[in-house]
């Protein structure tokens, strides 16, 4: 169910079983709205903090070993972050996948708090586009729609 926009009235408070469209006020087209399906057990680590909602693209900066990962927000816990994407290193080359049409499944990851150094929204930035947007520019589909696709019943995973 999709409420509409009053549902951002601060005074609206959601039923635990509801299901709603949050809007992200970035400026910019990507991440504007994130999915958000309230837990019933009422363990709010899993509907993940303010805009990193379950959903949302984001690039993670890892440390030990220094690695940085792209892709959508599953969950995140006090224990780490759950995301389905790509090692930034191979952004390029899963593009090109892509596009060809060869098969291509991201990765399902688990993140260890620990190995978090950073998590920022994938958004446009001072002109620059995001990185979703530049994958939608390489390989002609969206990226969010493409992971959420491998998680679906019958998906590549």
């Amino acid at each position: 169910m999709v409420f509409p926009p009053r549902s951002l009235d601060p005074e609206f408070q959601l039923a635990p079983s509801s299901r709603s469209v949050v809007a992200n006020l970035a400026p910019d087209a990507d991440n504007s709205f994130v999915e958000l399906t309230a837990n019933p057990g009422g363990n709010r680590m899993n509907m993940g903090h303010g805009p990193f909602h379950s959903g949302a693209m984001v690039l993670l900066a890892l440390g030990e070993p220094r690695e940085k990962f792209w892709g959508q927000v599953m969950a995140i816990s006090e224990a780490g972050i759950s995301l389905r994407g790509i090692d930034l290193e191979s952004f390029d080359d899963s593009a090109a996948m892509v596009k060809a049409g060869e098969p291509f499944t991201p990765a399902t990851v688990f993140f260890p708090m620990h190995r978090v150094e950073r998590m920022e929204l994938d958004v446009n930035s001072g002109g620059l586009p995001s990185l979703r947007e530049r994958f939608r520019q390489q390989a002609g589909r969206d990226p969010a729609r493409l992971f959420a696709d491998a998680a679906a019943p019958g998906g590549r995973e």
